[in-house]
C-alpha cells in the first residue's frame, strides 16, 4: 500500500511539474490582445489559463493528499521502532550522567638487558 500511494505522489509531482510548465506566463497574453495569432492556439482564443489551472489545482491536492498519508505511514513506522531494541530515554540519560572514562594501564618495563633504552 505505502510503495502504491508513494509512486501516485512521484507521478503526481512530474504532472505538477509539466502542467506548470505547459502554462503561458501573463506576458504572452498582451501579444494576443494585438493579434498575435490567439485563434491559432491549441485551446482557443481564450487561452489554455481555465484548463490547465484546473488540472494543476487537482494535482496539487492528491500531491496533497499523498503527502499525508505518507507522513501517516512515517508515524506508524516511528513507533514501532521503539520496539527494535533502542533504550528508553531514561537509560541514556543514566548512562550519561555517570561518565566511565578508560583507565591508562601502566606498560610493562623492559627487562634490563634489552636493546631498547627505557623511557624514565
Amino acid at each position: 500500500m505505502e510503495t502504491l500511494v508513494l509512486v501516485a505522489h512521484v507521478l503526481l509531482a512530474a504532472a505538477i511539474i509539466a502542467l506548470v510548465l505547459l502554462q503561458q506566463g501573463k506576458g504572452a497574453e498582451a501579444g494576443a490582445a494585438f493579434g498575435g495569432g490567439a485563434s491559432q492556439t491549441v485551446f482557443g482564443s481564450q487561452g489554455n489559463s481555465s484548463f490547465l489551472g484546473q488540472m494543476t489545482a487537482v494535482m496539487a491536492v492528491g500531491l496533497f493528499v499523498t503527502s499525508f498519508v505518507l507522513a501517516v505511514f512515517a508515524k506508524d513506522k516511528a513507533e514501532t521502532v521503539g520496539d527494535a531494541g533502542i533504550p528508553a530515554p531514561i537509560v541514556i540519560e543514566s548512562s550519561a550522567a555517570e561518565p566511565q572514562l578508560p583507565v591508562l594501564e601502566s606498560a610493562p618495563k623492559p627487562a634490563a638487558d634489552a636493546d631498547v633504552p627505557s623511557a624514565e
